[in-house]
């Protein structure tokens, strides 16, 4: 399994571990991996926080951060203020989203107690404040969503020696992003979870592969065993990018009402929807996707409005889950996931999650030699 990337990386196996929880992102890391710790959900000051404790449990491992700069959002957002953003929201959006929670029974937050932050890492100002706090921590790779990274980010974290990712869902958009500077090119397929497009990763890895050759490539979209793994390598990946199959290993903090949503999901419980930011993202498929999708919906908004919108809402549905997993509240409750939540059954420790997939992998490739072997 190992590759060029192990060797640049210093890290045992072509494994990078997208998650929003520090604890995992350090636990891949130290168990041969490589650990990306998505920003987006951090302020600055939260984020310097969480890689400050990375670093004191990481062991000296690599990791990484996972930045978002959106190439595209609603018209005057780019530059607007919060308040201005909050004034573009319109009312029948905010009457929508009350009247929803209110079919399910979702109770208002107790006075005192504040929702999401609402803004964060949505606009051009609040990656690049990540991107700052990001580069005065020991990481040795930044990754980008939503676009091509701005020219300056690009030299920002080259000048630290610091190599770029970046996402992709068509050999056009990854053609973009090397143009850019981009060093690693992670190939997303449809099946992923989160912001993901609609071509599927058996494909899309080797079109990115061959378009972008020399520069590596990352297979990411419903990846987390060993046998897929291999199969992401004979399409010419020089590793993988996972990030839903560790939602339910021992270190997530996701909600536990979710994770057992989750682990009695199948494949097909999961779509592509707009309802939390504003761009296709896929998700656990839930009576709030539904609505959202419902010919009731005013239709979701452009990023950064469509979170801004719902910020307050996801607070108060995930208190209300926390509080009685089993009401009609938490019907509601879901996280980004891709398809393999179809596979996901079982909490175990990350270390033990990318210890089987190594074995896996192992088995798979001895399979394909074996085969070889009794066509020769």
């Amino acid at each position: 399994m190992r590759t060029k990337l192990c060797d640049q990386f210093g890290i045992e196996f072509p494994i990078f571990a997208f998650s929003h929880c520090r604890d995992v992102v350090a636990a891949v890391s130290k168990a041969g991996g490589f650990g990306v710790l998505g920003a987006l959900a951090f302020s600055p000051q939260q984020l310097q926080i969480e890689l400050a404790w990375i670093d004191e449990h990481v062991g000296g491992k690599p990791y990484g951060v996972d930045v978002v700069m959106p190439a595209s959002l609603a018209e005057g957002a780019a530059d607007a203020t919060k308040s201005q953003l909050e004034a573009m929201i319109p009312q029948k959006h905010r009457d929508f989203i009350e009247q929803t929670l209110t079919k399910y029974g979702v109770p208002p937050l107790p006075e005192g107690v504040a929702g999401a932050e609402s803004l964060l890492g949505w606009t051009p100002s609040g990656g690049h404040s990540h991107v700052d706090v990001a580069l005065k921590h020991d990481i040795r790779l930044l990754v980008n969503a939503l676009g091509p990274p701005p020219a300056d980010v690009v030299a920002q974290a080259h000048k630290h020696n610091v190599p770029v990712a970046a996402l992709v869902g068509t050999p056009e958009q990854a053609l973009k992003q090397v143009a850019a500077g981009v060093d690693i090119i992670v190939a997303s397929g449809t099946e992923a979870g989160g912001h993901t497009g609609e071509i599927s990763t058996m494909v899309l890895t080797p079109q990115v592969v061959d378009a972008v050759a020399p520069v590596p490539v990352l297979a990411a979209g419903g990846i987390g065993t060993g046998r897929q793994i291999a199969a992401a390598l004979a399409l010419g990946a020089e590793g993988v990018w996972t990030g839903s199959v560790w939602l339910t290993v021992k270190e997530s903090d996701l909600q536990p009402a979710v994770v057992e949503k989750v682990m009695r999901a199948t494949s097909r419980d999961t779509v592509r929807s707009r309802a939390m930011t504003g761009k296709p993202a896929r998700q656990l498929r839930t009576p709030w996707t539904d609505a959202w999708d419902s010919p009731e919906s005013p239709g979701a908004l452009p990023m950064p409005l469509q979170f801004m919108a719902t910020a307050e809402a996801y607070s108060r549905i995930y208190r209300a889950a926390e509080a009685d997993p089993n009401s009609n509240a938490a019907q509601l409750a879901g996280t980004p996931i891709g398809q393999i939540a179809g596979m996901l059954h079982s909490v175990r420790p990350a270390r033990d999650v990318i210890f089987g997939m190594v074995q896996e992998y192992a088995a798979a490739v001895d399979r394909l030699d074996a085969l070889g072997m009794s066509t020769a």
